[in-house]
């Protein structure tokens, strides 16, 4: 048989067969490429840490969504609130403000579904990230800081640049309460499925206000006696924006990346908040690194922030009681500066760490 024939006929009569196995394969252990990779993430105990408090310290390990961060949720549902609202067609572009982690999210998902990636984002952000972005084809456009009432703010940026060129969206994450509504469709649910319902309060660092407004907004509609606490850094103001209904900021500039804000976002605006608690640096870092020697994770400064807030929130309820927060990422993304003795030291928080954990210190 001549080498066309024979393909003719392997493509005829193997297409049944091809058919079968792609049926076989609908099932709910088979994730449906990048997109299907996004969420149902494990529950943790953080054993060692629920000891200490006599609570159960639960944690969402968000850095096994295939992105790599809590972010990935977020990312998907804006792009399929632009999609569902026909604001961007086949091969356009995707603009956001991003700290980072929602920027290598999008460029992602641009990968996956064919459009271009556009991030601006803060120059002062970790390298890593930048690198990250760059290597998955993300347009990378570092500006100064500037607050959010400056028309040079990056996100101010990034809508100016979406508005100026054809086939483009701006996702918006601070505003796009398609950011919160991928914590209540997909996160919330999440919790309260994996913990039987048997959660007593939800705390997480706040930036777009997504995650905390959207899972909170879930699990009250099942109970409304679980906690919503805010997390909140150094230089932040909602702290004391949920405490005594002041924008005033606590403390000056964090370590921690992407949590922490200076207004009240639409996506934060609406949800039921029962308290904040202010996390200093100190205690976000030191947490972090009793996280990576005592529990054998790997993570960021935004999630030793959630974790020691939910330290403080056991505290507060005392014992017996069932906290959810969430490992944000990983600390690769933050290991020049999260995990450098001499950054560290040069913010006073390098005596945080007690001296047995510091040989994961480089520099």
């Amino acid at each position: 048989m001549a080498s066309a024939a024979k393909t003719v006929w392997f493509l005829r009569h193997s297409q049944p067969v091809f058919s079968r196995q792609f049926k076989r394969f609908q099932s709910s252990e088979v994730r449906q490429g990048f997109l299907g990779t996004v969420g149902n993430t494990p529950l943790i105990h953080l054993k060692k840490i629920s000891e200490n408090t006599g609570c159960t310290i639960l944690a969402k390990a968000e850095f096994l969504n295939s992105g790599g961060s809590v972010k990935d949720r977020a990312a998907l549902f804006l792009i399929k609130d632009a999609q569902e609202k026909g604001l961007i067609g086949p091969g356009g572009t995707v603009v956001e403000g991003t700290a980072g982690n929602t920027g290598i999210g999008l460029a992602h998902m641009c990968l996956a579904l064919g459009y271009k990636c556009v991030i601006y984002m803060p120059n002062n952000q970790s390298q890593e990230k930048i690198d990250a972005l760059t290597t998955l084809g993300a347009d990378v456009r570092p500006v100064p800081v500037a607050p959010f009432t400056d028309p040079n703010n990056y996100n101010h940026q990034a809508r100016r640049f979406a508005e100026s060129i054809n086939n483009a969206v701006w996702t918006n994450q601070f505003d796009n309460t398609a950011n919160r509504r991928a914590h209540i469709e997909t996160t919330g649910p999440e919790i309260w499925r994996q913990t039987d319902g048997k959660v007593d309060a939800v705390t997480f660092g706040t930036g777009t206000g997504g995650t905390l407004a959207g899972v909170s907004m879930y699990l009250k509609d099942r109970n409304p006696k679980i906690k919503a606490i805010l997390a909140d850094p150094e230089g932040s103001v909602l702290y004391n924006w949920i405490k005594h209904g002041k924008l005033e900021r606590e403390g000056t500039g964090s370590i921690t990346e992407g949590i922490g804000q200076g207004r009240v976002t639409d996506n934060l605006k609406g949800a039921d908040i029962d308290d904040a608690v202010h996390v200093t640096d100190k205690l976000a870092v030191e947490m972090t690194f009793r996280l990576l020697h005592e529990e054998g994770f790997f993570v960021g400064a935004s999630s030793g922030l959630n974790v020691s807030a939910a330290v403080q929130v056991a505290q507060m309820l005392g014992p017996g009681h069932t906290i959810v927060t969430c490992l944000c990422d990983t600390g690769q993304r933050y290991y020049a500066k999260l995990f450098s003795r001499s950054v560290l030291e040069s913010r006073g928080v390098l005596e945080s760490i007690p001296e047995q954990y510091r040989s994961s210190l480089h520099d």
